[in-house]
């Protein structure tokens, strides 16, 4: 079986020999197998030209096993001949005996239900079946979409596309095993515009799990309009002002903000919302969950990690820091329940993370939240977001967008500095739109934020 992937049968029977042999080691009191095989196509045009194509199978199996003093261990590989796996539970040993002893590693034992296909996350029109001449008629379209939207656009840097599908395994020495499969397609553009001596670059693209809700034509226009709008952007007055963060914004924001409620990085003390459960954190609009229960959505799953089944958690409720995300480790160390939000990469040990993060929506229409704004700012582009300190909150980021002016658009604006702390931040949320969307594994509608400094000339 030296081959990039498995059929499903082989993985099972190469995961079951692996946890049993692993188990006659007297070091050993569990242990866990995942397997993951996937197949990805992807294509990119510049100016309509071909300029990477690519495709690829890829597969692998990891092996954790636990030891009686919670010492674990952890080996991988690609070859899935018997030497070579072989070879992958004694390095997995090794790893173990070098380890530290923790307290609180266990296994799941319940019950896993592994069906997902209420979830809908594979589409039979992605995988194996979206050709290379789709691909590049899809590309070629975008790139006359973005050439046609307006006679300023200079080069279309890059119009791309990429699609694919994956399944993997989970199975442990405690009888918990199910299979996930999923599909995924993402396309966007990114143009050089110019007007006069005034540059400007710009992108917009989306990634969904079916290949019909894909909007690659809207895509393309969107990259131009958002991009039109910022060309000879100049900074702002320096002062306090309403900002106006469209869902794409948003989400970017919101997708930091649920990083911070993992418990793994609270417990390491890498988290400002250690202590603030039960605390007003932001305004009362500001209602943040973690569902990984939501049809089509690429962090959907019914079982984490760890075999654990998923579900809703709600981390801000109403402005209040209501619950922290959990794995088996975690939730053991704080005698709470697992949320289901064990993470798992092939080479590494079980740790906490985010599934499906919305912001919910609110009851007011994006016009009815810029026709509120007198004087305000509304932000396209929000740069750095990553450097915000998860400690302190304290963050300083670049931004570009468009001034409202008694709920108009105006002057595009540039080269300003937006600094401050997340708290506040969150605590000056007033307004939330109706206008949710997802980007990727996020969703998120506008909001407004009032009375932020603004830092320009």
């Amino acid at each position: 079986m030296n081959r990039r992937v498995m059929e499903r049968a082989e993985a099972e029977t190469v995961a079951s020999w692996l946890l049993d042999r692993s188990l006659k080691s007297p070091e050993v009191s569990g242990a866990d197998v995942v397997y993951f095989s996937s197949e990805s196509h992807s294509l990119s045009l510049l100016d309509g030209e071909p300029e990477e194509n690519v495709s690829g199978v890829s597969g692998g199996i990891s092996l954790r096993v636990i030891g009686k003093d919670g010492r674990q261990g952890v080996a991988y590989g690609n070859n899935f001949s018997k030497r070579s796996l072989e070879n992958m539970i004694g390095w997995s040993l090794e790893n173990l005996r070098s380890s530290e002893p923790e307290k609180d590693i266990t296994l799941f034992s319940g019950p896993t239900n592994a069906d997902d296909s209420a979830l809908e996350l594979f589409d039979d029109s992605v995988a194996g079946s979206i050709t290379q001449e789709k691909r590049m008629k899809a590309c070629l379209e975008m790139t006359d979409a973005a050439r046609s939207r307006d006679s300023r656009v200079a080069s279309v840097r890059s119009a791309s596309w990429g699609d694919g599908f994956a399944e993997s395994l989970y199975a442990s020495s405690a009888g918990v095993s199910g299979w996930k499969r999923s599909t995924s397609v993402s396309c966007g553009a990114a143009v050089v515009m110019q007007d006069g001596d005034s540059l400007e670059m710009g992108a917009y693209g989306n990634g969904e799990s079916h290949l019909a809700d894909i909007k690659y034509h809207e895509y393309a226009t969107l990259a131009v309009d958002k991009t039109a709008s910022l060309l000879g952007g100049k900074p702002l007055r320096t002062g306090k002002y309403t900002l106006l963060l469209p869902p794409e914004i948003s989400a970017a924001l919101a997708d930091e903000i649920g990083d911070l409620f993992c418990s793994s990085v609270v417990h390491k003390g890498h988290s400002l919302m250690k202590g603030k459960l039960g605390v007003q954190i932001a305004g009362s609009a500001v209602t943040l969950t973690d569902d990984a229960r939501l049809p089509r959505r690429a962090g959907s799953a019914v079982f984490d990690g760890e075999g654990v089944p998923t579900g809703k958690t709600i981390l801000i409720d109403s402005g209040v820091a209501s619950n922290y995300l959990y794995n088996l480790q975690y939730a053991a160390k704080d005698g709470v329940a697992s949320t289901g939000s064990a993470s798992r990469g092939l080479g590494g040990l079980p740790d906490v993370g985010t599934s499906n993060l919305v912001l919910s929506p609110g009851p007011y229409s994006v016009d009815f939240l810029r026709k509120g704004v007198d004087s305000g700012f509304l932000v396209l582009e929000l740069m750095g977001l990553h450097t915000l300190n998860p400690v302190s909150g304290d963050f300083s980021l670049g931004a570009k967008g468009v001034r409202l002016r008694g709920g108009l658009p105006g002057e595009p604006v540039a080269g300003v500095t937006i600094s401050g702390n997340l708290i506040d931040i969150l605590k000056k949320v007033t307004a939330v739109g109706s206008d949710l969307k997802f980007f990727g594994s996020v969703g998120a509608p506008s909001i407004v934020v009032e009375d932020v400094v603004v830092a320009g000339n």
